[in-house]
């Protein structure tokens, strides 16, 4: 059974979070209420974050985060490529049944497919901003 990455939604979320404050830092815990996540894998999401240069963040007792760029330089792939997130789309990993000739051949006629997939999928979150995720949400609101 496959296995559903959470981290590119997570870390969507706390950014479009710290983004709608517009420049209020936050604290770890806040975005953990925020996500209705555990604090401590909200932390490893923010540690990615950070890593990437899309946050700054202090530790301690008042320790918080806030942007390290305006929304509006920060793309969804930015982020994406931040958490780490698996590819969207990957080939199955079951041994191939060398008397089927689609069990044969189904690997190398999809990669090229996948790859593409995968292409477009990147270019459509480039072509979104946070500031534009942190608009929506104000509609919607």
């Amino acid at each position: 059974m496959s296995q559903i990455s959470v981290q590119f939604s997570v870390a969507s979320h706390i950014m479009a979070a710290i983004g709608a404050r517009h420049g209020e830092p936050m604290t770890s815990s806040q975005l953990a209420l925020s996500v209705n996540a555990d604090p401590s894998f909200v932390r490893r999401v923010l540690a990615k974050l950070s890593r990437a240069g899309l946050v700054t963040t202090t530790r301690g007792r008042n320790g918080a985060c806030s942007l390290s760029k305006a929304p509006s330089q920060i793309t969804l792939l930015d982020i994406y490529r931040a958490s780490e997130a698996p590819a969207t789309f990957s080939i199955h990993s079951y041994p191939v049944q060398k008397v089927c000739p689609v069990s044969r051949n189904i690997k190398d006629c999809l990669e090229g497919v996948l790859e593409q997939a995968q292409h477009s999928f990147e270019l459509a979150l480039q072509r979104q901003t946070l500031s534009g995720l942190v608009s929506k949400l104000k509609q919607v609101d």
